[in-house]
């Protein structure tokens, strides 16, 4: 039989590793090319990898609740034929446990070898290298800046730092700077102890950065203890980072879009024959953004350090409420390159994907620039947070009628209107006043102004 070997998929850009969920198919299951065989968290979304190739699940390789780097072995596919196994299949059929027992057994040598290479910084700094999502967010817990993390030597492919480089180079870091501290008598070493890779140096601060963080609490019995999910500790760390990385600023603008509404009215039912789905209004929000964008591209960055990062693409990330009453934000990328329809059709799959958890990392991947539409749970406005490293986010509130000065030729009127509350919050850092309240009310125009004759 000629065995074949399953490996952790790369899943998006910018993700490096993924955490086994769940195995679909247990050893000696049959399976067929592209099945589904395990699903994987990542950074950004669940997901489940199919086989690579039909056979026989011969071996799992890693366990469930274990972390995988991408183009890690994760199983053995016994794919038939002949008794001639490929290459090293029969050390896998003499040993089950050679491949996890063996990587087990290198991990000392190899944390020894990265605090080696660790001790020593690059000579030079390693401008404009990559770093993963993961990496950033240790980056920033530590306190370790883009200049200094630019100094960490990387073990993974083109020289990228992996997380395993920057939590030893933390480790190290700590017992280079709690002596010296200790020796002026100073109590910088609580400052400089690691919360991701304690060292013996940082025993007395740890019960005490816990008992800040997490203090215990006793409850009564009339009350319900909910454990979060993975993914609402995913949603809270990134809030919380937002609010210390950010400082936030929200401006409000209130729009009269009683055309875009008389519009819908008159067109969704034709749409919905048409295309089988519905016509709302956030894909006219998302036009009415873009537009906005390319007048104001200075909305469309991100902060590094001490620079600002322009983007070229325009790719809208979209707030999908989740039936578990999760948010997750999957984006419309190039979204300056689409009509009306475009929008709406992409925002449609998006949404109903998401519901039922067939997005893929690629969905959620390197948007600029976020809208949430909180007026589809009744809200007039809100005060959105931005998702990182984004430095701006738009919230739209529900249209409500107001009685309204309508002006004339023939003089000034009262009369019914459909108005809504634009908010947006922005990274005060790099986008000011002018440019936040100018952007919002760009936006607001653009609503005021659309043709009710636009055809989709």
């Amino acid at each position: 039989m000629a065995l074949v070997e399953m490996v952790m998929p790369k899943m998006g850009e910018s993700i490096m590793e993924g955490t086994v969920l769940k195995w679909l198919k247990q050893v000696g299951d049959t399976i067929e090319q592209d099945e589904s065989v395990l699903e994987v968290a990542t950074d950004k979304v669940d997901t489940e990898v199919p086989a690579i190739q039909g056979g026989v699940l011969k071996e799992i390789l890693v366990q469930e609740g274990q972390v995988v780097a991408v183009g890690a072995p994760i199983a053995i596919i016994s794919t038939g034929g002949d008794e001639q196994p490929i290459s090293a299949a029969p050390a896998t059929e003499a040993a089950p446990a050679a491949p996890v027992t063996e990587q087990a057994a290198a991990q000392p040598a190899e944390a020894a070898q990265a605090v080696a290479q660790t001790s020593q910084r690059l000579e030079q700094p390693a401008s404009g290298r990559f770093y993963s999502p993961l990496v950033l967010n240790i980056a920033r817990e530590e306190g370790i800046s883009m200049q200094e993390l630019e100094y960490i030597p990387g073990t993974g492919k083109e020289g990228r730092v992996s997380k395993k480089d920057i939590l030893d180079y933390v480790a190290n870091r700590s017992e280079n700077v709690a002596p010296a501290a200790a020796s002026q008598q100073a109590p910088a070493p609580q400052a400089a102890a690691p919360q991701t890779a304690p060292q013996p140096q940082a025993a007395p601060v740890a019960p005490a950065a816990q008992v800040s963080t997490a203090p215990a609490q006793s409850y009564s019995g009339n009350v319900e203890i909910i454990e979060m999910d993975r993914m609402r500790k995913m949603i809270s760390q990134r809030m919380v980072d937002s609010k210390r990385i950010s400082p936030h600023v929200t401006s409000f603008v209130e729009a009269d879009v009683t055309n875009i509404v008389n519009w819908r009215n008159k067109t969704k039912d034709a749409y919905k024959k048409r295309e089988g789905e519905n016509l709302t209004f956030t894909p006219i929000f998302i036009e009415a953004i873009v537009k906005a964008i390319k007048d104001f591209p200075m909305i469309n960055v991100s902060v590094d350090g001490d620079r600002i990062i322009k983007k070229r693409d325009i790719n809208i990330g979209v707030a999908v409420a989740l039936p578990s009453g999760n948010l997750i934000v999957p984006v419309i990328h190039n979204a300056d390159q689409m009509n009306l329809n475009g929008i709406s059709k992409r925002l449609n799959d998006l949404a109903n994907r998401a519901r039922i958890n067939k997005l893929t990392p690629a969905d959620l991947a390197d948007p600029t620039y976020t809208v949430s539409n909180v007026g589809s749970f009744g809200n007039v406005m809100g005060t959105p947070i931005i998702m990182q490293p984004q430095v701006a986010i738009m919230a739209v509130g529900a249209i409500k009628k107001k009685p309204a000065v309508i002006e004339t030729p023939e003089g000034d009127l009262i009369g019914i209107r459909q108005f809504m509350f634009l908010s947006h919050s922005y990274d005060h850092r790099v986008v000011d006043g002018s440019l936040g309240g100018m952007f919002v009310r760009r936006v607001a125009d653009y609503l005021e102004a659309f043709d009710p004759n636009t055809s989709i």
